[in-house]
């Protein structure tokens, strides 16, 4: 059964924009099935995880292109980037918006194709797992501090007490998992990983050790909402710091965590700073980490940043599913004995006030 995503009408917005609509996000959070559900009847369907429509499209872009003639919606664009020229000569010559939809799960490959393939002729959609607004149901709005608003809120969400919140962060985001409460949460995590490390990281990220990755991952997952250190990550797993920084860029342009850059009212020394780390689906930071149930992650060392990264991909979500840049920084607090970060947002916060 399909469940309305957030992200509906800017999918739409952006399509109406652009010739090309891309639409990237980690593996199983839904892209194929939102965009079927979107397309117009004429719009045809072709996937590239189809291992004779691949041959075809990376052995004879031209030929692919007259078979499957937009508009069309081309699944894991990724598999073969000999497309993106003959996709831009397409837009270039029909000049019509939305003719072509194409996902992709691997960003960090698929970007730098596109964004050189593809530059101004392409709109690109962020989609992630499920938000609490697609799970609960009420109406979904990018974050904001203003009182008004925020009293609205507590209007129409459902309060919920402190074991149905760790319940939700053990769950996870991915809608298969609250699309059936039959599915086993160890198995599709466990089924999760082992696809991402053999179809992507090995096979397009072209990672030699799998199980060295799988390790950093499990590292990366005991560091969430902590200041990135690379010199720490590398020595947890046995890799040198210049490869911890390479691994987590993936990470990072897989959407499987985030990196929140300290605010400072000067721009350039934002970049300079340690950034935090957030992974983005709690559900698979629990199962790295061997979390038994969502009562051991309440009481347990964790429960305070497993929470706060959970805050922080509700927001992250709430922006992405609105269209919008998330604005969100860090600040830090320093104290006597410590240092406390603080997620911010800096279009309604000013450290001066």
């Amino acid at each position: 059964m399909y469940s309305r995503r957030a992200i509906e009408e800017t999918i739409l917005k952006v399509s109406n924009m652009f010739p090309i609509l891309l639409v990237t996000g980690p593996r199983q959070v839904g892209k194929t099935t939102l965009l079927q559900k979107l397309s117009e009847p004429d719009q045809k369907y072709v996937t590239l995880d189809d291992p004779d429509v691949r041959y075809l499209a990376k052995r004879d872009p031209a030929l692919f292109m007259q078979r499957y003639h937009p508009p069309v919606l081309i699944d894991e664009i990724q598999y073969a980037p000999e497309l993106l020229p003959y996709l831009k000569i397409y837009a270039d010559s029909s000049k019509r918006n939305g003719d072509i939809w194409i996902t992709g799960s691997q960003a960090f490959y698929l970007m730098k194709n596109a964004s050189e393939s593809l530059a101004g002729r392409v709109g690109i959609v962020n989609l992630l797992g499920l938000s609490d607004a697609e799970i609960y149901g009420y109406k979904s709005t990018s974050y904001t501090t203003e009182p008004e608003r925020l009293m609205e809120r507590v209007g129409v969400i459902q309060s919920r007490d402190l074991n149905d919140i760790y319940r939700r962060i053990f769950r996870g985001s991915m809608p298969a998992l609250y699309a059936s409460q039959d599915i086993d949460w160890e198995t599709y995590y466990r089924s999760y990983v082992n696809t991402y490390l053999q179809r992507d990281i090995r096979d397009l990220a072209q990672v030699a050790d799998e199980m060295d990755f799988f390790n950093f991952m499990s590292v990366a997952a005991a560091h969430t909402s902590k200041p990135v250190i690379y010199e720490e990550l590398s020595n947890a797993v046995g890799i040198s710091a210049p490869t911890a920084k390479k691994w987590l860029s993936i990470l990072v342009s897989s959407h499987i965590v985030a990196l929140v850059q300290p605010y400072h009212n000067n721009v350039l020394k934002r970049v300079v700073k340690m950034p935090i780390l957030h992974f983005l689906d709690t559900g698979l930071a629990t199962y790295l980490l061997k979390w038994g149930n969502p009562e051991a992650l309440e009481r347990g060392a964790m429960s305070g940043a497993f929470f706060e990264s959970y805050v922080f991909s509700e927001i992250y979500k709430s922006y992405l599913n609105a269209g919008k840049e998330p604005p969100i920084f860090i600040t830090v607090i320093r104290t006597k004995n410590r240092l406390i970060f603080c997620s911010i947002k800096t279009a309604l916060y000013s450290p001066s006030r």
